[in-house]
């Protein structure tokens, strides 16, 4: 390809930007929640979800534009945008998208809970015995927390913490006739959003399942105990959020652990104010007000037309209604690891004589995972396990990215250094929002004996890679795992992921490489067979997209095919381009931001992009390539963004056993052809194509297949 062609392939116009490519994702998350299919509970969570992916949105992303902006950058993206382009190209966009939540909350979520017995009911529309009861619960439980700090020369406008929800009180002082002002911060983080009122006062007969109020309307209606003797005009509810990217500018830092604890010390402050949420009703002196006192542009005002941060109706999910929710999904134990749980043996589910250990099936052949229909409980978990107590196991290293609270992976971990064995743990102390969460892990594992490490100076770990080593008839044998997941047992039951358990010993000598790349001062350059960035894996597939460019040339018909949850290289996206004009067919299932435009004639008429959203998130990383009727297949822990390609350290491995890869080639079949997923234009936007005939959707049919025992896929 000519070096101006090749030029011409990253032209402005060729690129989604992909902040407004997130926002579009974000749409297809609150599209589950305006969903009339959707449970009802389940659609209070996606729209719970669609606020909280969009205060980490304001938190990270518009806070990293407006610093560039007020640092004077003026670098431009990939689709040639300023930064104050590209907060202004969000703010238009965004409005629509907060009025379809609230059209839905007050319209229609609301009502059709009520049908259920599930009553969100404002105060004003409290009959009288719920009103005596709110106004009691609000003097024993609500009261004594709340502090009421009032604005005037003496008392310097208030410091309003990140993501707090507020109560703006206009207030009249009778004997002077002064009006002032006050905020109280409502105690959403320690007592109910929707407090609970005994159903037995509604006085509807069938009595109500659930009947709550908002928490800050129960501290806005009883303000005059808060200001006794003081006339209350008016109040108003309004919501900040802040810049909470953690910054380690100084990575060579003697102390990393240090830093980050400061950096979070100044994070649960925040930083500057990035958007400032205020109810509609709000008059514009006391928005102005506010605007001063925060140090906010008009342009970071949202007016929103009903509560604010909803992202607390996630609470609604402990209603105990299994109608108005999905049916439960557990998972099921891997056929291949069905003889290998020690729980079942001790309670002599399984027979002694047919007990194995996993070890024993796993040096049989591969075995596979597909979370969360396997269960990570009786694989990953139970190959932990029984590392941890098996004499015979030597060693265990393993990455820790993101993990639960009560994890059962560390207790293991922390199990096996008491039993003797060289445990190591690379804890991602990076891990944005979890950095704190991995500091207490990293500090109980060091102080039970396993060995603690950060990482590599400069990168962070994302790689989801475990290590067994274990002494068999005088040799060491290794035993592997690699995911796309999170060691963490409850998002395993959440998230969409692939895993392999392994002893192939090439495998098994990659890992110790790549762990004392990781741990010491190694400089390793190439692998047997994994593909690990930021050395080998760009590199590599580059090399892979090239050779089907090579095959169509040659008439033997190039095809690509691969899943992530993000394409943003522009890079790997040129790369694209060229094999679509070179005649490659190219699928793609990209779960949130894509900057390619599918579609483009004399571009990318060749490709096409889908995104599939479910009950489970979508999380795994799949990568086919036809080689000209030899297919190789890879799966791994990157997606094609340039910080996965060159600045994390990253694993992807090939799918070498035939009968694996025919499972996973027949899962891409099934996401392609999910009638339900949304098709990418090349304007950037989704839609759903209504399609007649049967309904074909890769979740539904994946747990249909699981519960029924249909195992493996083919």
């Amino acid at each position: 390809m000519a070096e101006a062609s090749a030029a011409a392939l990253l032209a402005p116009e060729l690129y989604i930007n992909r902040e407004l490519s997130w926002l579009a994702f974000n749409y297809r998350v609150l599209a589950q929640a305006l969903n009339e299919h959707t449970p009802l509970l389940e659609q209070a969570k996606f729209s719970a979800i669609f606020s909280n992916n969009l205060d980490e949105f304001f938190m990270v992303r518009v806070a990293s534009l407006k610093s560039q902006e007020d640092a004077g950058i003026s670098t431009l993206s990939e689709d040639g945008l300023t930064p104050k382009q590209q907060i202004q190209a969000i703010q238009a966009k965004l409005p629509a998208l907060l009025e379809m939540q609230q059209q839905h909350y007050r319209h229609s979520l609301k009502n059709q809970l009520s049908e259920y017995g599930v009553q969100l009911i404002d105060y004003a529309n409290l009959n009288d015995s719920q009103r005596e009861w709110l106004n009691d619960y609000f003097r024993t439980a609500i009261f004594p927390v709340l502090t009421p700090l009032a604005v005037d020369p003496s008392h310097p406008f208030p410091f309003m913490s990140n993501l707090s929800l507020n109560v703006a009180a206009l207030i009249r002082d009778p004997d002077t006739g002064q009006q002032e002002f006050a905020r109280v911060k409502v105690p959403q983080k320690i007592l109910p959003r929707f407090v609970p009122i005994p159903v037995g006062l509604s006085g509807s007969n069938p009595k109500p399942v659930f009947t709550a109020v908002p928490l800050e309307q129960a501290v806005a209606f009883n303000l005059g105990l808060l200001f006794p003797g003081m006339h209350i005009e008016g109040h108003y509810f309004f919501r900040v959020t802040r810049d909470a990217d953690l910054a380690l500018r100084d990575l060579e830092a003697d102390d990393l652990m240090g830093a980050i604890e400061e950096g979070l010390r100044k994070r649960r402050r925040g930083g500057e104010v990035v958007r400032l949420e205020v109810a509609d009703e709000m008059p514009d002196a006391v928005v102005h007000l506010l605007m001063e006192g925060l140090s906010v542009e008009s342009e970071d005002v949202y007016r929103i037309n009903g509560p604010l941060g909803l992202d607390d109706l996630m609470g609604l999910m402990d209603i105990p209604l299994p109608r108005l929710k999905d049916k439960p999904h557990k998972g099921r134990t891997s056929r291949r690891l069905a003889t290998t749980q020690k729980s079942q043996l001790e309670d002599g589910s399984i027979k002694a004589e047919e007990f194995e250990s996993i070890f024993s099936v796993i040096r049989r052949g591969d075995v596979l995972l597909q979370h969360p229909y396997d269960l990570f409980s009786t694989s990953v978990e139970e190959f932990l396990n029984q590392a941890a107590d098996d004499p015979s196991v030597l060693a265990i290293k393993m990455t820790l990215y993101r993990t639960s609270k009560d994890s059962p992976v560390v207790a293991a971990l922390i199990r096996a250094a008491e039993n003797g064995k060289q445990v190591m743990a690379l804890v991602e102390l990076k891990a944005r929002f979890d950095e704190d969460n991995n500091i207490q892990w990293a500090k109980q594992l060091e102080s039970s004996g396993v060995h603690v490490v950060y990482g590599v100076l400069g990168l962070k770990t994302h790689t989801k890679i475990l290590l067994v080593v274990r002494k068999e008839k005088e040799r060491l044998n290794s035993y592997v795992h690699i995911g796309t997941g999170n060691y963490n047992s409850k998002t395993s039951r959440l998230y969409t992921d692939i895993g392999i358990l392994t002893a192939n010993p090439d495998f098994g000598a990659d890992l110790v490489e790549l762990f004392n790349y990781l741990t010491g001062f190694s400089k390793q350059q190439s692998f047997r067979k994994l593909l690990v960035a930021p050395v080998t894996l760009r590199g590599r597939m580059e090399d892979l997209i090239r050779r089907e460019i090579e095959h169509a040339q040659a008439g033997a018909g190039g095809h690509v095919r691969a899943k992530m949850n993000a394409l943003v290289d522009p890079g790997m996206i040129a790369l694209l381009y060229e094999a679509s004009q070179a005649g490659v067919q190219v699928d793609l299932v990209v779960r949130g931001m894509c900057s390619l435009r599918p579609g483009l004639e004399g571009i990318s008429e060749h490709i096409q992009v889908v995104s599939v959203i479910g009950r489970f998130l979508e999380h795994s990383r799949l990568f086919w390539f036809a080689n000209g009727g030899s297919p190789e297949m890879f799966f791994g822990s990157a997606d094609w963004m340039s910080r996965n390609l060159d600045h994390r350290v990253e694993a992807v491995a090939p799918i070498e056993d035939p009968r694996l890869r025919s499972q996973l080639e027949e899962l891409l079949d099934l996401y392609l052809a999910d009638t339900a997923a949304w098709h990418m234009a090349s304007d950037g936007s989704f839609e759903q194509r209504q399609l007649e005939g049967e309904s074909h959707l890769v979740q539904q049919e994946l747990i249909k297949r699981w519960r029924g025992g249909l195992l493996p896929i083919k």
